[in-house]
């Protein structure tokens, strides 16, 4: 129940918990993570947004336990391609990207031409889905992290991680637990993003 105090301004804790909300860094995360129930729940609540035409244009690749290790060795490859001269340590980097935290979700946009639907719209609702992931995360009280890198536009990576030609990677949500709450960063001042119509 949405309650008026101070300013008359409505306060419950889903909207200071969307006030307050942060991302954390994988490095910072550890276990545990989701139980299966859980990753279930986040996954039906991350689908559930807008879709217009109910195409739904997006769908989960999930990394957990080895498969994050598949998947970081399919970067670390594409990474020693590029950059032949680069030492171990450099390449481990590049191999632990999807190792910090104990699950991380793959969002895949499958935005495609339709006629009636316009691409721009399909894309739009796969970020959608990757903010409903990170914030359903933060009710779960994990931390999580929304995040994409060089990786996510590399098209050998995305064939290793059997992404159709005309996919996309809308993100990696990292989710795991957090030792301490991350410091805020600057926020926009909203009178510098804010116009109104006035026709």
């Amino acid at each position: 129940m949405v309650s008026l105090e101070g300013d008359d301004l409505p306060t419950n804790d889903m909207l200071e918990l969307l006030r307050t909300r942060r991302s954390v860094a994988p490095l910072a995360m550890s276990g545990p993570g989701p139980s299966g129930a859980e990753l279930e729940l986040l996954l039906t609540i991350a689908a559930r947004v807008p879709d217009h035409g109910k195409l739904a244009p997006w769908r989960f690749i999930v990394f957990e336990g080895e498969g994050r290790a598949a998947a970081g060795h399919l970067i670390a490859q594409a990474f020693v391609e590029d950059n032949p001269g680069a030492n171990e340590e450099r390449v481990e980097i590049e191999r632990q990207r999807l190792s910090h935290a104990p699950l991380v979700v793959g969002v895949v946009s499958c935005a495609a031409p339709h006629v009636k639907i316009p691409e721009w719209e399909q894309v739009l609702s796969a970020g959608a889905v990757c903010m409903n992931l990170v914030v359903a995360a933060k009710v779960m009280g994990y931390a999580s992290s929304w995040l994409t890198q060089w990786y996510s536009y590399d098209r050998r990576v995305l064939n290793g991680l059997g992404l159709a030609p005309h996919e996309k990677i809308a993100g990696f949500v990292h989710v795991g637990s957090s030792a301490g709450a991350p410091e805020d960063r600057v926020r926009p001042v909203l009178s510098s993003i804010t116009s109104r119509f006035q026709g």
